[in-house]
Formats: structure tokens, sequence, C-alpha cells
């Protein structure tokens, strides 16, 4: 089968494509599926690069999950898997043979019930993803959808709304707070400004200049630019009364800021650093403002149940910029790193790319 192998950690030359790579089988318990589209994540380039640091060294080479890391090489990345199941392992019914499927790519390693994401691990790294014609999956992980969404569309929601989702359950964001979110154009803060509007609360936006109506458009009350002088000013003239909660995906320059513009007793909480992962930090804005901080990072399988619910009931819609052949995946990720789109990409195997890709390329 087609595939675009990690080969280890560094640049673009370490996805290696390849035709020949075998179509694995469907372990009990698991389902095999026929990709359809599969999109990119801010988190395929940090893993590539080994981006992730250490608690003691910011600049190390490092994967997700610091040092208790699951990536081996070569590796299959990919985990906004959309497809059909092509084949079912021991124990799971073959009338699920045919399915259009929406993968949850979290693996949990806790039963049923527990929602403590402390040793969570994702498809695409602690097991091979959906660059791929084929990928088997647990079968409690492929969700049956009905939206009648065209599978690149719905190649959009999987890692950036669940990890939105999670972000705002975090904060604990109820009707009517109003939240700040940074980086409010890419996959994860576009979510965050739908989702936002979903609970009934009320999302302005910091993004670079030229996007502003567009996120106007997906639901930001207004939007803040980034740059464009004093942020703190800024906000406070934008918004309709104080800042309860900042979900922040930048972090770097802004981060005080960030916390100077909370509201006493607010909330932060984060799931990215794309601005610099090191900040500058004065402990006494949060004791004296008694401020809650938050880290977060992928989602519940409560969470993501919640986010079917919602795409079958129109409540989200896909924000897809474009889609690119498997083929050309590097090609995707040098646009994705370029930043200069709203919402995300879907990679398509070639084999599909007449159906499903080309209606959504250039």
């Amino acid at each position: 089968m087609q595939a675009m192998r990690l080969m280890g950690h560094g640049g673009l030359n370490q996805l290696v494509h390849t035709r020949e790579a075998r179509t694995p089988a469907p372990a009990p318990g698991e389902v095999l599926i026929d990709v359809h589209a599969c999109g990119m994540n801010n988190t395929d380039i940090w893993v590539r690069e080994g981006a992730y640091g250490s608690e003691t060294d910011p600049s190390e080479v490092s994967s997700w999950r610091r040092g208790r890391s699951t990536l081996e090489f070569p590796r299959i990345q990919g985990a906004d898997i959309v497809g059909r199941i092509a084949e079912v392992g021991g124990g799971v019914s073959r009338d699920r043979i045919g399915q259009r499927v929406m993968v949850d790519f979290s693996l949990y390693h806790r039963p049923e019930g527990d929602d403590s994401l402390a040793d969570i691990d994702y498809i695409g790294h602690g097991r091979d993803g959906g660059f791929a014609d084929f990928v088997t999956v647990p079968a409690a992980n492929a969700h049956q959808i009905a939206a009648e969404i065209p599978d690149a569309g719905l190649a959009t929601f999987c890692c950036a709304y669940l990890t939105a989702e999670q972000m705002l359950d975090r904060a604990r964001l109820a009707e009517g707070e109003n939240i700040l979110i940074t980086g409010a154009s890419g996959g994860v803060g576009s979510a965050l400004i739908q989702l936002a509007r979903v609970r009934g609360a009320i999302p302005y936006a910091v993004t670079s200049a030229g996007k502003e109506q567009a996120l106007r458009d997906i639901g930001a009350e207004d939007v803040v630019l980034r740059g464009g002088g004093d942020l703190v000013a800024e906000v406070a003239r934008t918004a309709d009364g104080p800042i309860d909660v900042v979900a922040d995906l930048v972090g770097g320059e802004m981060f005080n800021d960030l916390l100077r513009i909370l509201r006493p007793e607010g909330r932060y909480t984060t799931a990215g650093a794309i601005g610099g992962p090191v900040v500058q930090l004065d402990l006494r804005t949060i004791y004296l403002k008694h401020l809650e901080l938050h880290g977060s990072s992928q989602g519940t399988r409560t969470a993501f149940r919640r986010l079917v619910g919602y795409i079958e009931t129109g409540q989200i819609r896909p924000l897809l910029e474009r889609t690119f052949r498997l083929s050309e995946l590097h090609e995707a990720q040098r646009t994705f790193m370029g930043k200069a789109f709203i919402g995300k990409l879907v990679v398509v195997p070639d084999r599909h790319w007449e159906s499903i890709g080309a209606p959504h390329a250039p």
C-alpha cells in the first residue's frame, strides 16, 4: 500500500514516500480502515522535528510524551482519520464492514469511565496512523458518522476540535462568559471560536492582519490584531466586559500580557506554544489575581462523543482550506508551516484523489 513513513527526527527529508508498505491486518478488537482523508496538525510537525524539549532543557530533541515516548521509527503519522471499515478483527461484528467512520485518535490506556489523561497516547505516534491507504485502529475508536459532510471536510474535526473542547472543559467556560483566543485562525483556534459559541460564550480572537472578517464569519464577536500595539489596552477597548477565560495557543512574548488581561479569578488554558514555549512569568500576577492556569492536550472519550453530536446536529462546521495528495505531503507541510490560511489542511491518498481530494484543491 501507499504510505508516508517518518524515518527519524529532522527535516522534511525524514518523511519518505513508499508504495510498498505492508497493508496491516486488524487484531482482535480492531478494524481495518480504508483511509479516505486525514487531517494535518501542528503535532505532526513538532513530532517530526522532535521539538518538545525536556523539563530540564527546552531545546532537547524530544517527542510528544516527554521522557516516556512510545514513538518508534519508522512511523506512519496522521491522526485525523476518516474512511470506511474494510475488515474487522476477532470479536468485532462483521456488520461494521462498510461503515463510514471518523476516528477518535486518542489511545486512552484507561478503562471506560476513567477520564484521566495522565498516560494518554495517540494514533500516529504510539501506533501507525492515517498517512497511508489503510490503517488499523481499536474498534471502539471508529465512530460511525451519518452527517452529509464530505470526507475531506469531516477530517478537519478530530484533533483540533477535541483539543479545543478539552481546553474549554478544563477552563469550565460557561454561558455568557467572555473568552479571548490566541492563534485563532489555526485549526484549534478556529475550533475554539465555534465551540465557545456552542456553549453560549462570547469569543474574541487574536490574529494577524487580513484574517479579521473570516474569523467574524465563523463566530468571533470581534478581533484584536497581534503585534498592533498594547495588547492589554486593545483587548480592553474591544471586549464588552472583562475576560473570564484566555485560551492560548501562542505563548511567547504575549504570555504575561494574557495573564494581565484576565479578570481576578480568571482562568488560563493552553494547548500550544507556536510563538515560543519558554515564557516570562511574574508569579505575583497569578497569586494576587487568584488566577487558574490549566495545561491541556487531546481530550476524553466523553468529549469526543460530544463532538460527534455537534457534527451530526450541525452545531459546528468544517473549515477546510484545501487538500493535498498523500504523495505531496512535503508540500502540504511547507504550506502548513507558512500559516497563511484559516482552518485545516487535509491529505488524501492518491488512489482516492479524484473523488475525494480534487474537489477541494485549488
